[in-house]
């Protein structure tokens, strides 16, 4: 008995927070009219008004880049310094409008690591 509780007094528990340096978003903008569909620099302005209008100055000074976009389906992977992911999630989850039509981003998935992102184990088709 005593065996088994040096045996437990041993064991160590250790958990990494925010141990990688980015975060990466994938989000989707939903437009209800597909008229008014925003290009690579307008996706990027549209991010950085969206945080200049919740956090002020700091948050606008926030370093996010727009890996990947996709005008069809206004879908973009987005990095941010993991720092940042709390600003940058809240700010697009509260953006309401685009060019003064009702917008909303979508946050579909959220890692520390690209590669993640790449395939989307819901969507998995097995043969």
């Amino acid at each position: 008995m005593a065996r088994a509780a040096a045996a437990a007094a041993t064991f160590e528990r250790r958990v990494l927070r925010a141990a990688a340096e980015h975060q990466y978003l994938r989000v989707r903008l939903e437009l209800p009219d597909g008229e008014a569909r925003p290009n690579v620099a307008q996706l990027k302005q549209l991010v950085v008004s969206a945080l200049r209008e919740l956090h002020g100055e700091v948050g606008a000074a926030l370093s996010v880049d727009i890996l990947t976009y996709d005008e069809k389906t206004l879908s973009a992977i987005l990095r941010v310094i993991s720092s940042g992911l709390v600003k940058l999630w809240s700010a697009l989850t509260l953006l309401g409008s685009y060019q003064n039509r009702r917008c909303a981003f979508r946050v579909l998935q959220t890692s520390p690591f690209l590669l993640a992102l790449a395939g989307n184990s819901r969507e998995l088709v097995l043969d």
